[in-house]
């Protein structure tokens, strides 16, 4: 760009946290598990129980485990120290009730599903285009080795900052945006930089300006 005059927007992408409980995971922060749960409801076993997409999300009722409400675990208040989380004890971390996690894709529930690395869900998934377009851009920035269902409050300021690069890459920017990138090569290896490099070029491919 010759000026920063035409900007619709400055977008910073820094190394704060996403999450701060386990309820938040990446594979929901980047939009890709609409297609997961859709491919779910539309199994047999699904049809015959009447089960929608919306049984296979953990955040609205349904098809969530109502003990823990969707989250897997139960919060602990510690009076002098940090809460503490313990799994849930109705479905044991599985955050969905028993009936939902009888149907299975390839052998996998939906719970399965969630514990896959990236690489794995991509094969996984390697003849359903829409769910590894979506999960691409956890690859392209070099998470591929994170669970999909990971807790973000897990995840490194590091790992942060690349998933917030991957939800952006994910979507249609509009723009052209300013995105400022706070040290994103901190403690990276070579052959991860130039992994967040080529993310980057895309960026800029897309007609955006960079400030790293």
């Amino acid at each position: 760009m010759t000026g920063w005059e035409f900007l619709q927007d400055v977008l910073l992408v820094d190394q704060s946290p996403i999450g701060r409980t386990p309820r938040s995971n990446p594979v929901t922060y980047i939009k890709a598990f609409d297609g997961i749960r859709e491919l779910m409801a539309s199994l047999p076993e699904s049809q015959k129980r009447g089960f929608t997409a919306g049984h296979f999300s953990f955040n609205i009722p349904g098809g969530r485990c109502e003990t823990c409400q969707g989250s897997g675990f139960e919060k602990v208040e510690m009076q002098f120290l940090s809460d503490i989380f313990v799994a849930c004890p109705e479905c044991e971390g599985a955050r969905f009730r028993h009936e939902v996690l009888e149907v299975r894709y390839r052998g996998c529930t939906i719970t399965d599903v969630l514990q896959q690395t990236v690489t794995e869900a991509l094969a996984f998934f390697h003849d359903t285009l829409a769910i590894r377009h979506a999960l691409q851009p956890l690859q392209e920035v070099g998470l591929d080795y994170i669970r999909l269902g990971q807790p973000l409050n897990t995840l490194s300021g590091g790992e942060s900052q690349r998933l917030k690069l991957a939800s952006h890459l994910s979507r249609s920017q509009g723009g052209p945006h300013l995105f400022i990138f706070d040290e994103p090569t901190t403690g990276l290896h070579f052959e991860d930089i130039h992994t967040l490099m080529k993310a980057l070029q895309r960026l800029l491919e897309q007609g955006h300006s960079l400030l790293v």
